[in-house]
């Protein structure tokens, strides 16, 4: 399955919410992305059936190894260029956004390019 911008948006979110509380449930991502909790039940479905997300018993939301691949993807390459641009003299709040508006079109070249040169810095 080819991924969305939003579904990868959901599953780094997921991943951001369980390293911080240690559990995820849907109302937390609702909460964190700030949309309703059908519009993320919806999404959580779609999520579970393409096999990136599980549910417990608790309905405490797991990602799979293919979902957890994705959203460490996404948090690296979001972390690293909001690095970048606060580099640059971006604010911090200014460049964690746009480093959520570029993450998911820059290529792997560039990202990579971005992410050597931060090293070096």
């Amino acid at each position: 399955m080819n991924l969305y911008e939003s579904s990868q948006d959901y599953l780094e979110r997921i991943l951001m919410i369980e390293k911080e509380k240690g559990f995820v449930r849907s109302i937390d991502v609702a909460t964190a992305l700030n949309f309703s909790k059908p519009s993320v039940s919806v999404a959580m479905k779609k999520l579970r059936e393409n096999g990136y997300i599980t549910f417990d018993d608790s309905d405490h939301i797991h990602l799979t190894e293919t979902g957890r691949a994705v959203a460490e993807n996404m948090l690296d390459r979001h972390l690293t260029l909001t690095t970048f641009f606060k580099k640059l003299g971006v604010p911090d709040e200014i460049a964690a956004e746009d480093a959520c508006k570029v993450e998911h079109d820059l290529s792997l070249e560039s990202y990579n390019a971005i992410k050597a040169l931060i090293e070096k810095l």
